[in-house]
């Protein structure tokens, strides 16, 4: 049964204020604008909402002319997420090659750019950065989205993306917790299980989550994964143990704390989405992110209405969905009072992904490399992009080569015969082969011993996690598949 509760209901405004929903086009529906005068106080935008940097900034405009401290929420990591730069690729390079490059003032000077681009935007909190430590060299959902597998390098960097991104007056939210990167299976598709003891957890995956509370993180955003070590039952995005007892009470920490998609599989396919938000929330979240598979009234409605349902019936605290709401509204506060750094606003630095990505170029050669000065084949072995990457975001160096090198032509291949598919394609032209996480893929491995046997000087350019022996003429590690790591792959390839 649904309840129908007046707009000036204050559980009503409450419950309407711990969701953070999605919508569908690039111009704000008139239900989200009614529901923001209703007491909704987040708006989520994804790939799907964004044109242009102006459209993005007009669409903002317009939510505050419903209200004037919403938060505008957007999942832009850079690097292979990016949402901002669906269409093009991103400007940035990913987490990985940060940590790569090991220089906490560069990932500052990076998450201060983002940050400023997002402000530009109207966005004023980003769900990011990842502190997942990458223990799972197979992990199918993290990989170059961490700064890497050390704890302590992935703890300096992510505490310097925080600060970097805050200053630029955008609120960042630290994920996910207690740690997604020793998982095997992605949380989008399925329940992912981390058996380890509490003691590896400390010393392992929270570090970097105690950097970022120590950096002033204004939200953390929790992870659907199963952790019997905290809790033998639960999900830790539902888990009392995870939520309130450890990430508040021994940790510390005072700022929202956000569910990461309460649609996905993880909670969706087990609980339900108005029961696992009704759990989140007693549970100790205070948000709600939904919206990048269900974005529309219906949904909010429905979660709304579960929530009222769960407070009169007993079966959530009126005081915690208040004060859920509450934490919502005081971020919502900092971010319309906050304002950027003085440095970061007059010190705009539009090349510094660039930079980046150059400096995380790791180049091996069998031998003494000659650029390539024809215009070459690109094979690109494309594996299934997970979820949190999509397929919308070009990624590889076609485009680039072709830049540099006009008459450039590619190709994608998949399968258990795409190497002999790419001798064909090539002909006599130049190998430029582009994988991605070739260790975690046995057919992509296959196809370059099949193209190397055939063609000893093809170049090989791995775009995710390079676990796999350097191999090729000449392998260039990107460490991520962003646009300006495609550039400079394909300047080192060039010679240029």
């Amino acid at each position: 049964m649904t309840t129908i509760a007046r707009a000036t209901d204050t559980l009503t405004r409450d419950a309407l204020a711990v969701l953070q929903p999605g919508f569908t086009g690039t111009t704000a529906p008139d239900w989200l604008l009614r529901r923001l005068g209703e007491g909704l106080a987040s708006v989520a935008l994804f790939g799907r909402n964004v044109r242009t940097p102006e459209q993005v900034a007009a669409l903002t405009a317009r939510l505050r002319a419903e209200r004037e401290d919403v938060l505008v929420a957007i999942d832009e990591e850079g690097g292979d997420v990016t949402r901002l730069e669906v269409r093009t690729g991103s400007s940035f390079p990913g987490n990985l090659a940060l940590g790569a490059v090991d220089d906490v003032g560069l990932t500052r000077a990076v998450a201060a750019e983002l940050g400023r681009r997002l402000a530009e935007c109207g966005v004023n909190f980003n769900w990011a950065p990842s502190a997942d430590v990458n223990s799972n060299p197979d992990n199918p959902v993290i990989g170059v989205r961490s700064f890497g597998s050390g704890t302590d390098l992935v703890a300096r960097h992510t505490a310097a993306y925080v600060t970097g991104l805050q200053s630029s007056g955008v609120a960042a939210c630290t994920k996910h917790f207690p740690g997604h990167g020793d998982t095997a299976v992605d949380s989008h598709h399925a329940v992912p299980r981390i058996d380890v003891d509490a003691a590896v957890l400390a010393e392992r995956d929270l570090v970097p989550f105690r950097a970022a509370i120590a950096a002033g993180s204004r939200a953390v955003m929790s992870a659907h994964i199963l952790v019997p070590a905290l809790d033998p039952d639960r999900p830790a995005t539902l888990s009392r143990r995870v939520l309130t007892d450890l990430l508040r009470g021994e940790l510390g920490y005072d700022g929202l704390i956000v569910t990461d998609g309460i649609e996905m599989k993880a909670i969706a396919g087990t609980y339900g989405i108005e029961r696992g938000t009704v759990l989140a929330i007693a549970a100790g979240a205070d948000a709600i992110c939904v919206g990048g598979g269900l974005s529309d009234e219906g949904t909010v409605r429905r979660l709304s209405d579960a929530l009222v349902e769960a407070v009169r019936a007993g079966e959530l605290s009126e005081e915690r969905l208040a004060d859920a709401a509450d934490r919502v509204r005081a971020l919502a506060r900092w971010t319309a009072t906050t304002r950027p750094d003085a440095g970061a606003r007059d010190t705009a630095d539009g090349d510094v992904g660039l930079r980046a990505a150059r400096r995380a170029l790791r180049v091996t050669a069998a031998g003494e490399y000659t650029p390539v000065t024809e215009a070459p084949y690109v094979a690109a072995l494309a594996p299934v992009a997970n979820i949190a990457v999509g397929d919308e975001t070009p990624w590889g160096i076609a485009a680039e080569l072709t830049r540099l090198l006009p008459g450039t032509e590619t190709g994608s291949f998949t399968g258990p015969d795409a190497g002999n598919e790419v001798l064909a394609a090539a002909g006599k032209r130049r190998i430029v082969a582009v994988v991605r996480d070739e260790h975690r893929h046995p057919w992509m491995g296959a196809a370059l011993d099949t193209v190397l046997a055939a063609r000893p000087d093809t170049i090989v350019v791995e775009m995710g996690v390079p676990r796999a022996e350097p191999r090729g003429s000449l392998h260039l590690a990107t460490h991520g598949a962003a646009r300006v790591c495609g550039r400079a792959a394909a300047e080192a390839v060039a010679g240029v």
